[in-house]
């Protein structure tokens, strides 16, 4: 019995040039945009936070 078209196993990207290609990608480091995002402080005023707790207990919207 022959298999099915699409049964066959995916070719791999164990070649050289990949190889070559995943080294320097990895040596060229962190783009710029990255570093500045994970430098940027979280936000921890929790509003969110209260805002879910005040819709789960349905609680109307204080007015300010």
């Amino acid at each position: 019995m022959t298999r099915h078209i699409i049964d066959h196993a995916e070719p791999k990207a164990e070649g050289t040039r990949t190889a070559q290609y995943v080294d320097m990608d990895r040596k060229a480091g962190v783009h710029p945009a990255v570093e500045e995002l994970s430098q940027r402080p979280e936000d921890r005023s929790g509003a969110k936070v209260r805002e879910f707790v005040r819709i789960a207990r349905e609680e109307a919207k204080a007015e300010d």
